[in-house]
């Protein structure tokens, strides 16, 4: 039934465009809007000429690249426009310039239905103001942690980029997760229609709340599988079973073809984008800062693609100067930065911040992209020196493109110290990847004197990490169990425990396979049946 949908519905969306540009009866406004019109690229150019929902759909070239956008939109409507507009107001502006073969109302549909009751405030994304610091709440959705903002739309997106282009096959998505994006790729796909998830994370490299809440995931068609190994070792077990084609025809054979839920579908990433461009605007409409004046991004980044969102909305004209790249001890991004090698070749490090615990940032690779000049020649010899020897160098013209952006890291005792120190001023709460943010910008802005207004992307809610969050501000809390610490944090914060907490007090762990990395592509077999 789900395909005989899928092609009436494809037919009707035909018809509608050729009605729409017949009764136009305007070639100019016919060239106008080809004119404007947004393909993709693989970043390693075995790809050229791919709409935005080709692009979505596949998830990753079959080059094994990242599909960029041939260009970079400008955002062509004023500040003080955007300011008077709600989230999914600004959401169908920036996303409507980079998924052009989408139509208003198809575009329009997705958002209404992602940013809906889901989060718990009307505002989706709100900014606190503490210590002078502007946190961005990207926590406020079903999982309380900023995949959310992308992985709530993207099975949308993804259902109608299928209707769009007459898929016949199943969606089988397929992801690794660090802690926040299986959950919340898994929230956003449970029981729709013509798909299946499965999501690999690694066994004991998540935090307790985030394991309880994939492994309790509802939705005939979740599965999660842990493995014994770190999230890298996730990411490439999944990368490989994308590039393998073998794989890839016995799945067609049998009915799937697979897609991305990771950021390196570009249907993650430019949902992303638009929280820093509505946080700009709250910060207009409020009288903070004025139309025009610049911001500076301060981001907690593992897998980079929180913070090339920041970068492409710099690039489609915000006003954003510094884009602040914070790091925990795993800091190959900070070494990239100061030095212009990329090295993955180190000890990986276990941290309070496990959803940045990561030595191979994916996204990397379509900003490399951009600084080698748009060269596929250039991103693919790093990318294949990476595979390689774990590391590559980047020449000194590339690295002058990079001077937009800081890097630094916080250590542990650092993460604990910022957590303490802002409550004890403030009464704030924040989680352990948010403080590792606040502690580099603190950093920073020692370091460079700038004081140039800053949002930092407040990633996680601190009920997510509620036993690194406590034990930083009073080690006594050390003895509760974890729903224990959870009441205690909601008295302290004078907050309400979110409906995430409290839907996994009680619920039943439905998933419970283990395996090694290199099972991977048998137990995708054996959940799929093939």
């Amino acid at each position: 039934m789900f395909l005989f949908d899928l092609a009436v519905v494809f037919f009707e969306v035909i018809q509608y465009n050729e009605i729409n540009v017949a009764g136009d009866g305007s070639q100019n406004e016919r060239r106008r809007r080809d004119s404007m019109e947004i393909l993709y690229k693989s970043t390693r150019g075995g790809e050229n000429g791919v709409t935005a929902s080709q692009a979505i759909l596949k998830g990753l070239a079959q080059d094994g690249g990242l599909f960029v956008p041939d260009r970079i939109p400008a955002l062509d409507i004023p500040m003080e426009t955007l300011a008077q507009m709600s989230y999914q107001e600004v959401a169908y502006e920036v996303m409507s310039r980079f998924f052009t073969d989408f139509t208003e109302e198809e575009l329009k549909d997705c958002i209404a239905r992602a940013y809906d009751e889901k989060f718990d405030t009307e505002e989706i994304a709100p900014l606190t103001k503490a210590e002078g610091i502007y946190f961005l709440e990207l926590f406020h959705g079903a999982t309380i942690a900023f995949k959310d903002m992308a992985l709530s739309i993207l099975p949308h997106l993804l259902t109608t980029a299928a209707r769009k282009n007459n898929a016949k096959n199943e969606i089988v998505i397929l992801t690794a997760t660090s802690g926040d994006t299986g959950k919340a790729a898994m929230a956003g796909f449970a029981d729709v229609p013509g798909t299946r998830i499965i999501v690999f994370y690694p066994k004991d490299g998540v935090s307790p709340v985030q394991e309880k809440q994939m492994v309790t995931q509802k939705g005939e068609n979740t599965h999660v599988v842990a493995i014994h190994g770190n999230f890298d070792d996730a990411q490439t077990g999944v990368k490989n079973i994308f590039n393998d084609k073998a794989f890839a025809g016995e799945l067609a054979a049998s009915g799937f073809q697979f897609s991305s839920a990771n950021s390196i579908n570009i249907g993650r990433l430019i949902p992303q984008v638009v929280y820093y461009v509505y946080a700009y605007a709250s910060l207009v409409k409020n009288g903070e800062i004025k139309d025009g004046e610049k911001v500076n991004v301060t981001v907690p980044t593992g897998n980079f693609g929180n913070i090339l969102a920041a970068f492409y909305a710099k690039q489609m004209g915000l006003p954003i100067g510094k884009l602040i790249c914070a790091s925990n001890e795993n800091k190959v991004l900070v070494d990239f930065f100061r030095t212009g090698v990329y090295d993955r070749n180190r000890e990986f490090i276990l941290t309070s911040s496990p959803s940045m615990d990561i030595l191979i940032s994916s996204n990397l690779e379509r900003l490399l992209y951009w600084i080698a000049g748009q060269s596929p020649e250039k991103t693919r010899a790093c990318m294949e020196q990476l595979k390689k020897s774990g590391t590559y160098k980047i020449d000194e013209a590339m690295k002058e493109q990079l001077k937009d952006f800081y890097g630094d890291y916080a250590d542990e005792a650092e993460t604990a110290e910022t957590i303490a120190s802002l409550y004890q001023d403030t009464g704030y709460v924040i989680d352990t990847h948010t403080a590792v943010a606040a502690s580099v910008y603190n950093k920073y802005r020692k370091e460079s004197g700038d004081t140039t207004p800053v949002i930092l992307a407040s990633t996680a809610s601190p009920y997510k990490f509620t036993r690194s969050v406590l034990h930083a501000i009073d080690p006594s809390y050390d003895s509760l169990g974890d729903f224990g610490q959870m009441d205690v944090l909601a008295r302290i914060s004078n907050t309400e425990i979110p409906r995430a907490i409290e839907e996994i007090r009680t619920a039943p762990v439905r998933h419970q396979t283990v395996c090694e990395a290199d099972e991977m592509p048998e137990i995708v077999k054996k959940i799929l049946g093939i």
